[in-house]
């Protein structure tokens, strides 16, 4: 396949590909059928979506989609435990994790059982001092004081921690099991090994809403009023994306319900967290990732790990502008210390990869702060293609966080280098993972890493590689384009936004936005100009390069977007990558 507009090196080093010619036919035959524009078109050809489905895909319900509950293994014990409990009065104590998708689940099986007018304890174990999920010494406290304890988003490999429970335990996880599991009361897990896989794309929260399906009939059958589930999708929505679950089957109808519910402005923490985030529009799952996921999560980095959850859960307008304020504050904290560790991580991983070693991008530091290695991991991965491993070293233990890329599982190599003890604790799932380990066996376990991804490194696309949707012209980047498009989503991962290039444009502008960020506008002869920004350009090669194209050529790629300016919306281009022309 040759490189599209015979771009071979990009700006920042990449070849750009362009559709295959097969898809190719397969967007125009569904064009024609369907009557949708050719880039939409584009889009439901490369998830495979025949023209007879198209309507169908264009309009998810959640009714349509939604799998059974009891598909899963123990959901009816689960279930039925819960249920129990609620009727009974008795009281309930639900363990948490610290990022989005354990503080949109704990804040789910709260708003339920406050509904029905039964409140519930909740605890989120300390990122430093506690670490990642159940511990024995807060499952055994917890269990004297509460009759039944629900883990949300962590418990499936925490077998001693549970084990000192001496109260029923109910365990709502989707992170990869191992060989046995936990003597609770239920399992509910789509990650299970003994599950089908089928539903291993839900994150926490989507397992917690099948349960909620599943408690609801259970209500019913039994005569008893059931809470109305759909204005929980707002939260079902936000873990999805900020988990960074593949938008795919009933994810894709959890994130448009969900984002449709959010738009209602009824829930005060993200009412708060939005006015504090500047987000003067409609939604969309970019800002769930982007703006309200940091910020939430920047409590349990740097903060108090019980902020995010409790904003999500907060039901008085003022607690959660204040819970808000405070998580905005922290956010800021948050992006300093990253900062600095960021510089550090990618110097060790240029280094390394400079000597050769450049299958698994990894760094290791001492005193670098926990909270943040997750994220500084996400920006290693995304700066080199690779999966990558940050872990801050204290008193010669080390806490780290992996993240993936696409095709690459990296949850369960971490668990295999658990189960060959180079690790202390690990675990996760395919696209993102935590590890404990002692100092002196990081190199060896970033070796058997490196062996254990080595086959699915070498079957992936070349990471050095930008994909192409299609052509447009700056005069068809409409509104109504945009709309169209829009119901072709939401994308995010597993599911990505069509990325379109324009070819031969003239630069009218560009100049720097904040202290990283590049703003340009340009044009076809003839069209009229479309403006272009590119986030963090300027750390990298693209900013500077084109900060002085005024009047120059060039091919941009970028995805397009919708914004708010004087109460009119207006398209406008998120830049990911230019050529010069000739």
């Amino acid at each position: 396949m040759t490189a599209f507009l015979s771009v071979t090196s990009s700006l920042t080093g990449r070849l750009w590909r362009g559709p295959d010619a097969m898809l190719e036919r397969a967007a125009e035959a569904l064009a024609q059928d369907s009557r949708l524009p050719l880039p939409v078109s584009r889009v439901l050809a490369a998830r495979g979506v025949p023209p007879h489905e198209a309507p169908l895909y264009l309009d998810p319900k959640l009714r349509d989609l939604l799998p059974d509950p009891l598909s899963l293994r123990d959901m009816d014990k689960a279930a039925e435990r819960l249920v129990a409990a609620l009727l009974a009065g008795q009281r309930i104590a639900i363990f948490a994790d610290y990022d989005v998708d354990g503080g949109a689940s704990a804040a789910l099986l709260l708003d339920w059982l406050r509904r029905q007018g039964h409140d519930a304890t909740l605890y989120i174990p300390d990122r430093i001092d506690e670490g990642y999920g159940p511990n024995a010494p807060a499952i055994a406290a917890l269990s004297r004081d509460h009759d039944l304890i629900v883990c949300v988003d962590c418990g499936t490999l925490s077998h001693e921690a549970l084990a000192a429970s001496t109260c029923d335990v109910i365990v709502l996880d989707h992170h990869q099991g191992g060989e046995t599991l936990p003597q609770v009361a239920a399992v509910v897990n789509p990650n299970r090994a003994d599950e089908d896989g089928s539903l291993g794309h839900l994150c926490a929260a989507g397992v917690v809403f099948l349960t909620l399906v599943r408690c609801n009939s259970l209500l019913r059958r039994g005569g008893h009023p059931q809470p109305d589930l759909i204005p929980l999708l707002d939260l079902v929505a936000l873990a999805t994306v900020a988990d960074v679950a593949p938008l795919v089957g009933v994810n894709r109808a959890f994130v448009r319900q969900g984002l449709l519910v959010m738009a209602r402005r009824e829930r005060p923490g993200l009412v708060a967290l939005s006015d504090v985030a500047r987000l003067d529009s409609a939604p969309n799952a970019f800002h769930l990732g982007f703006l309200l996921g940091p910020r939430i999560n920047a409590g349990g980095r740097v903060g108090r790990a019980d902020l995010g959850a409790l904003c999500l859960s907060c039901t008085d307008g003022r607690q959660a502008e204040r819970l808000a304020a405070e998580l905005d504050a922290l956010n800021r904290d948050r992006r300093a210390i990253e900062a600095a560790v960021r510089d550090e991580a990618l110097a060790q991983v240029e280094a390394r990869a400079q000597a050769g070693d450049s299958l698994v991008a990894w760094a290791a530091g001492d005193g670098w702060h926990p909270g943040v290695v997750g994220i500084v991991a996400a920006r290693v991965k995304e700066a080199t293609g690779l999966p990558a491993v940050v872990i801050g070293v204290e008193r010669g233990i080390g806490k780290g966080s992996a993240r993936s890329v696409p095709g690459v599982d990296l949850g369960r190599a971490i668990q295999r280098l658990s189960a060959e003890g180079l690790l202390l604790k690990g675990g996760g799932h395919a696209m993102a993972a935590g590890l404990t380990i002692e100092e002196a066996m990081i190199p060896a376990a970033m070796e058997r890493l490196s062996q254990l991804l080595s086959r699915e490194m070498a079957e992936r696309p070349g990471a050095g590689e930008l994909r192409i949707s299609g052509l447009l012209d700056p005069s068809g980047a409409t509104v109504e384009l945009m709309q169209m498009l829009e119901r072709a989503g939401p994308f995010g991962q597993a599911a990505p936004a069509p990325r379109f290039a324009f070819a031969e444009q003239l630069i009218d502008s560009a100049g720097a936005m904040g202290d990283s960020h590049l703003r340009l506008r340009f044009r076809s002869p003839g069209s009229q100009a479309l403006e272009a920004v590119a986030w963090g350009a300027m750390n990298g090669p693209l900013g500077p390069a084109l900060l002085g194209a005024r009047g120059r050529r060039f091919h941009l790629a970028g995805k397009l977007e919708l914004t708010q300016w004087g109460g009119r919306e207006r398209v406008r281009l998120r830049l990911d990558d230019a050529a010069p022309v000739g």
